[in-house]
């Protein structure tokens, strides 16, 4: 949902805004309201950062968060999940996971949600990849498909339950499958 302000609204100006829930972000000057996750989505969601953390987060390779407002190259997205490898996450003077996030995350994650734009989705995968993202998921639920993007490359499509799925190199220790993923469904 796209919310219009009576006059435009900066960026500076959106993050002085309160929280709500579901999320809003900002891109191109409008304030777009993400949809409430449902079912589906929260459930691929919540086990997909638990696949990452138990992994990754152990031996301080990456992290994952789920809906954590990103803010940089103008934009201010909260994709549905974020993986950033350990060196750059953002930390505060007492060595504390930050509370603000100004930079693209490693790896985006998003899911599509019934009713959700997938247009919308891919652009903001597509400016995370051009702000120094080295991967982003597009995963339909629905489809049980699984978009995989690369910088400068054409995305590819997962929609066979055996077929292992791509990840950054530093997180070549996740071994993820179409049918694992879609698998958490069932669970």
């Amino acid at each position: 949902m796209v919310q219009s302000p009576s006059k435009p609204i900066t960026l500076e100006e959106f993050l002085k805004l309160p929280a709500n829930k579901p999320a809003s972000e900002y891109i191109n000057g409008q304030i777009i309201q993400k949809p409430m996750p449902q079912g589906k989505h929260s459930t691929i969601q919540t086990e997909f950062s638990t696949a990452v953390n138990v992994i990754l987060k152990p031996r301080q390779i990456a992290r994952a968060f789920s809906e954590l407002r990103c803010t940089f190259g103008g934009r201010s997205i909260v994709p549905d999940v974020s993986g950033f490898t350990w060196q750059r996450i953002p930390r505060d003077q007492n060595g504390e996971v930050a509370n603000t996030f100004s930079i693209a995350p490693d790896w985006t994650i998003e899911i599509l949600s019934p009713d959700q734009s997938q247009t919308k989705v891919t652009k903001n995968i597509l400016h995370c990849l051009n702000h120094g993202t080295q991967m982003g998921w597009l995963i339909d639920p629905d489809e049980q498909t699984v978009f995989v993007y690369l910088p400068k490359q054409q995305p590819e499509a997962f929609d066979e339950p055996e077929q292992s799925l791509p990840v950054p190199a530093f997180a070549s220790e996740l071994v993820l499958s179409v049918g694992s993923v879609f698998g958490w469904l069932f669970e």
